[in-house]
């Protein structure tokens, strides 16, 4: 099934974490996204580019609806005509599944429309 597809499940601080070369794994099935250290703990991260202030805090509630949907929130940094995303699993201490799940879900709702 893909990612998009699935539900992000609730974690634990006994969810297990993703290795590096599962994240990785993992990566390969989303758009544009990358794999870095915050804090000491490994993130996935994208950045958004537009022109203005406006299209951020849009995709701002956009993502914001998504996350709450599936009970997982990324820290979002918004400025002029960028929003950073990241994602890890702040209870678990790492990367899980549920990291690339909403990533996925941000992809889809931020795809073209034809």
């Amino acid at each position: 099934m893909r990612l998009a597809e699935r539900r992000c499940a609730r974690c634990t601080a006994d969810t297990p974490t993703l290795s590096e070369a599962e994240a990785r794994d993992q990566l390969r099935q989303l758009d544009g996204w990358t794999l870095a250290q915050r804090d000491g703990r490994p993130v996935i991260t994208r950045t958004f580019k537009f022109k203005g202030f406006a299209p951020g805090v849009d995709l701002v509630n956009r993502i914001a609806a998504l996350a709450e949907a599936e009970g997982h929130h990324p820290d979002l940094h918004l400025t002029y005509g960028s929003l950073t995303v990241e994602l890890t699993t702040h209870v678990a201490g790492g990367l899980t599944e549920n990291d690339f799940i909403l990533a996925a879900k941000i992809d889809e709702d931020n795809a073209p429309k034809s």
